[in-house]
């Protein structure tokens, strides 16, 4: 059971022989020397200041995708936080493998591979589809779903084809979004949605990727490729995480 040491001038003999921190309390572990910023951990120094402290600039934030439409996404959903967004194709930084089972180590592989070859924050998603028929298929193998090379058009034709005999077609886009202010950064942010919907044989609609034009939506009567970017940024899944993940920033910049 902890002790808190009360004042008194023994008290402060006490501290300043052992050099204790005055606020430190004994409770079974080592008290914490006192020393210069210097010489603490970063950690506790970092602890000492304001959270705008751990918080580099974020006017540059690499995008760790090629795929077209999500950086269409991001420059859209990023645009009023007043930051630029670059691709990591047009610093010549190539995809990162993705060899793990679940959305988000990929998404945080993606991530610190962009900000080490980078030198700068980076931004990595890692979406897929889940369809409940399919065990949870394609999942993290959503963009390769019918192999190499990735084609939505061939992805889409082997999920038509893996349901033909299902009457069960309900189903969620997930999207898991890390953000490192650098490569070794311990402390990544993270934020993640779903959006649930069915899956339709027949396309509909000409915006959007992947299987956006199967992806049909009860509650508004159409695909979500048949939806305008400005809906389809608010209330998909990647829309959702994104904001979630803006109010984190917002909150590690207070």
């Amino acid at each position: 059971m902890g002790i808190e040491l009360r004042a008194g001038n023994w008290k402060r003999r006490f501290y300043r022989k052992r050099r204790i921190h005055p606020n430190a309390r004994v409770s079974g572990l080592p008290c914490a020397p006192l020393m210069p910023d210097a010489r603490l951990p970063a950690c506790l120094v970092l602890a000492s200041k304001s959270p705008s402290a751990y918080s580099p600039d974020m006017k540059k934030i690499v995008i760790a995708s090629n795929n077209a439409g999500k950086l269409r996404e991001f420059g859209a959903l990023l645009a009023a936080f007043d930051s630029t967004v670059i691709a990591q194709a047009d610093l010549g930084i190539a995809e990162a493998e993705e060899p793990h089972a679940t959305f988000i180590e990929n998404a945080l592989a993606k991530a610190r591979h962009a900000a080490r070859l980078s030198g700068l924050p980076a931004l990595a998603d890692d979406s897929g589809l889940c369809v409940s028929a399919l065990g949870g298929a394609p999942g993290v193998r959503s963009a390769r779903f019918a192999g190499e090379p990735k084609s939505d058009a061939r992805n889409n034709q082997r999920l038509i084809a893996a349901l033909e005999d299902e009457d069960e077609r309900s189903a969620y886009y997930y999207c898991a979004l890390v953000l490192v202010r650098h490569a070794d950064d311990p402390h990544p942010l993270i934020a993640d949605a779903e959006w649930y919907g069915e899956i339709v044989d027949d396309a509909r609609g000409a915006g959007g990727f992947g299987y956006d034009a199967h992806f049909f939506l009860p509650e508004h009567d159409c695909t979500a490729a048949e939806l305008s970017a400005d809906v389809k940024n608010r209330i998909s899944h990647r829309g959702r995480a994104m904001q979630a993940l803006v109010e984190k920033l917002k909150s590690a910049k207070r």
